[in-house]
Order: structure tokens, then sequence, then C-alpha cells
């Protein structure tokens, strides 16, 4: 009989992560929570279910009956969970009938009369850098404050607005479409919704990454699994640990090595935070925070210029001195990330002893499918490299390598939850609600670098425990997104735009908005 092969994890075993590319009773100052429990929860935890003067106070016993007439909660660091959300809304994997599976679905969105209302706390992102800062409890407090906002009724029309509205509708279920807020924070908003006697499901987008790559492998098979994540996902060895236990669940035998790759700076340049990208920059900036040569996480090593391959052209790459002897290398396009961090990826695999070949790719970040194309392309490009005549990446790759979005896999899991539940809506889709995380300028502690931008010291120097508002929560519109990234949305996830703009036109939640501040349909060209 075949033993039972092993999935390679252990610290001895396990193939290098590369830690590179990966708030009228509103105060401004922080509010202090009177109620203390005898085994104190987080600070965040205590002011939600215990101070009525805080401005995070969830009162949990006035809170509707769970129904299928609420609306579903989703939330991320940024809008990178617009790609879970677009999953969710295309899912078309059972008859709407009978509820039966079918593979090919009956052409009808099994989801097509849910609502949702969507959080994006773009201020505080990327969320993956703070475990590297040391402010994992700080990272717990920003997920435990989204499902709060999901959970409460309010949010903020401005960043300048004194009091909140307070006519948003509860959700019955949250699905964060983050990876880093699952592998950090999922654990904690179950823990705080038993505390709040809240029956209310919480389904994350690991376990379905895991279960997805794994379906792309034969039993026996040994292979390398990569996870591309954002630093902190990687820290965390969320998927690592997910990927031992579907393995073990699903009666995988064959040898299974992960190697993990740190998204540093790739999520922050896809949402245009001025730290990872300066588009029209012709200049190094002193703000840059991105992959550079002798950077101690996300090195660009500039023997490998050749496997990079970046784009240079307007100014894709910054950088002083001359051409043929840059200096101050700085990456300055998502393209030339994404090339930075394929290579990177495979160098892992490359110079591991005895790893398989790579056979799938998680995309471990919600952000990244928006760049599976050009990742695409890039593996094809570096599966036909050659230096001397030789392939360089070839006999460590398979010849089609599958790119694994776990948004499919969690829009499964959302459909379920709901059907067995008796909790799918007959409502209307376009009733969704879009929300994102703007700096509280009320807040005299709240240092920016541009408006509406915190400055990247202040975002990972702030503690958690303080309870302030550090962010107002406020409705999408083309004052809080870059219209590069309303550019890139409509594109990519057009469903989910036309519900964006439904949002800004016909809710009234967004009536205030001025009409150069709603979003729009493209033009037809």
């Amino acid at each position: 009989m075949r033993m039972n092969r092993r999935i390679t994890v252990g610290a001895a075993a396990l193939l290098m992560a590369i830690l590179s590319a990966t708030c009228a009773r509103r105060e401004s100052t922080p509010p202090a929570v009177s109620t203390q429990l005898s085994n104190p929860e987080m600070p965040i935890v205590e002011a939600i279910l215990h101070d009525q003067e805080s401005p995070f106070y969830l009162d949990a016993k006035d809170y509707p009956a769970i129904g299928r007439e609420l609306p579903v909660g989703v939330f991320d660091s940024g809008t990178g969970g617009l790609t879970v959300l677009d999953a969710i809304i295309n899912f078309d994997q059972f008859d709407n009938e009978d509820r039966t599976w079918t593979a090919s679905g009956d052409g009808t969105p099994d989801l097509k009369s849910e609502r949702f209302v969507y959080l994006a706390d773009t201020a505080n992102m990327p969320y993956g850098v703070c475990p590297q800062k040391g402010k994992t409890d700080l990272l717990k407090e920003h997920i435990i404050k989204d499902a709060w906002f999901l959970l409460n009724s309010e949010y903020y029309q401005t960043a300048a607005a004194e009091s909140p509205q307070v006519d948003k509708t509860p959700v019955k279920a949250i699905v964060i479409a983050c990876n880093t807020g699952t592998a950090y924070g999922k654990s904690d908003i179950e823990h705080l919704l038993d505390l709040a006697e809240l029956d209310i499901k919480v389904i994350g987008v690991i376990d379905a990454g895991s279960r997805g790559a794994l379906s792309h492998l034969a039993q026996d098979e040994d292979a390398t699994i990569g996870v591309m994540a954002t630093m902190g996902t990687v820290a965390s060895e969320g998927y690592v640990k997910a990927l031992v236990a579907q393995k073990e669940a699903g009666g995988y035998i064959g040898t299974i090595m992960v190697a993990q790759q740190g998204g540093y700076g790739w999520s922050g340049a896809i949402d245009g935070k001025s730290e990872y990208i300066a588009p029209g920059a012709t200049a190094p900036s002193e703000r840059y925070q991105g992959p550079a040569v002798g950077h101690d996480q996300a090195p660009i090593d500039e023997s490998l210029m050749g496997r990079y391959a970046f784009t240079w052209d307007n100014h894709e790459m910054l950088y002083s001195g001359s051409r043929e002897k840059p200096e101050n290398l700085q990456i300055n396009s998502v393209d030339n990330y994404v090339r930075y961090h394929a290579v990177s990826l495979l160098e892992t695999v490359r110079n591991t002893e005895g790893a398989p070949k790579l056979k799938a790719i998680i995309l471990g970040c919600t952000h990244f499918p928006y760049n599976q194309y050009e990742l695409q392309a890039k593996l094809e490009e570096l599966y036909d490299y050659r230096e001397d005549g030789q392939y360089v990446y070839r006999p460590y790759m398979a010849e089609e390598i599958a790119l694994v979005d776990p948004a499919i896999n969690t829009a499964k899991e959302l459909f379920e939850h709901l059907d067995r539940g008796s909790l799918l809506n007959q409502s209307d889709m376009k009733h969704s609600e879009f929300y994102i995380s703007v700096p509280n300028t009320l807040n005299e502690n709240t240092q920016l670098e541009a408006p509406g931008i915190f400055s990247y010291d202040y975002k990972y120097s702030r503690n958690a425990g303080e309870i302030q508002e550090y962010t107002k929560r406020v409705p999408f519109s083309r004052e809080s997104i870059p219209d590069d990234v309303l550019d890139r949305l409509a594109e990519k996830v057009p469903n989910v735009y036309e519900l964006m703009v439904q949002f800004n036109q016909a809710n009234p939640k967004a009536d205030f908005l001025a009409d150069d501040e709603k979003i729009r349909l493209p033009e037809k060209r």
C-alpha cells in the first residue's frame, strides 16, 4: 500500500516565504471606555458591547431579527474586495428553482435578488503592512470596526459631517473579502458576534482559495502551490495552515509544497496609494515605500533585471542617473509590480531544493485578480525565458499554471448558507450600497500628507485601544475614489460598477452628492 505522503509546511521544510513583495456625541478625542469586564476583551469589543458613550457602541438587543430581507455585508481594506462581490453577484452554479447544483448553472445568477452593503476601508490600507510594523493589535481593531460598521445603522455623508446618518440597514451575513482580514480577524468577529448573541455567519476567503487550488491537482500529484498575498497574510501563514487542513480533508496523498510571495506594494499601487505609485511623476519620490534596491523586505535584485523585464516607457520606472546606470529605482506602474512579484515567486521555487513544479497560484489578495491576465502573460514569458540558451524557469513550472481566485468558492459558501437558513432574499440587487473610509478631519490627531490621505507614518504609528474615530465611512463618490481606479472598476467588474452607479444616482443616501461627484457609466466609444 502506498504510504500517505506529506505536505511540506514545517519551519525547516516550508518553501521560504519572501517577505517582499507582501471615528453630536462624536468626539475628536478618544472617549473613555466606561465598562470593564471581569475578563477584559479587546478595548474596541468592550466599547462596542458595553460603552453607550462610545462612538462604536452597538445595542445588540435592538438588532433586527435575522431574516431574508436584510442585506449581506461585504468588506475589504480597499476596492479589491469588489472582485469578490463581482464573483458573488455573477455566481451561477445552482438551479434557481430546485436549488440543485449544476456546473453550468441555469443562466440566472443564484444571488440575483440579494442586496449588499460594501465597505472599503481604504483610508487604513494596506492592511498587510500592519504586522510587519508590529501593529497586529491595530489591524485587529480595524477589522472589528469594519464588522461593526456593517452591523450598525450609521454612516457619514462627508468627512467633515459632525453627526452621522442612521438609516443604513444592518446585515444578515458578513463576507470578509480580504485575505489579511480573514487571517487576522475572522475569529475575533465571530467572538464579538457570540458575545453579542447575534446569529450571523462570517465567511472568509482563505479556506475557499485553498480548496480551489487543490482542485487543480490529482489526488497523488506532487506539486508546488504558490500563494501571492499581502505581507500580513503571508506572515500569518493562513494559507499554509488552510492547505494542510484541506489536503487532509480532501484525501490528497502527494507531496505539496507551498511557496509564498508577499505582494509588497502591489495592492497599494492598484488602489493608487501615493507611497507606492505616482502617475505623472518623472523622478523618484521621497514618499515611495515600494520595492527598491537594498530594501530589507522587498529588494530589487539588479542581477535579475533581464528576468524582471520591466517596462520603462512613460516613466513606468522612476530613477535618477542614466537609463544605462539607473540609481534610486522605483516601480511606477501596476504592470511592473506584477513583473517583480512573478519573478520573485519563481526565484523562490527555483532556489528550493527538491521543489515540485509550480502547478497553481492562489491570488491571495482580493486586488490581485484585477491583474490576472498580466500575471498569466508574465508567467508565459518566464516559461520561455532563456539565458545562455538554457531555460531558467521551465524546469520548475507546469506548462499551464492555474491562477486561483478564492472569490468563486466564497460565493458558493454564501449561497449555500443563505439557502440552508431560508435567508435568500426576494429584493433587488440594485438597492445595494457602497461605502468607503476617509480620514476624519474633525479629529485633531489626524495627520494628512495630502487632502483625504493619511500620512504613511501616522497610518502605522497609531495604537490600538485608543477607541477614537480615525475615519468616517462615507458613500462612494468621485471625491473619494480616484478616476483611474473608477476606470479600472468599470472595465474589470462592470456589473458591480453598474451597482455603484445605481447607488450614486438613485439611492437617497447619496442625494447630497453634487452632480459632478456622482459616479457615472463610462461613455460609449
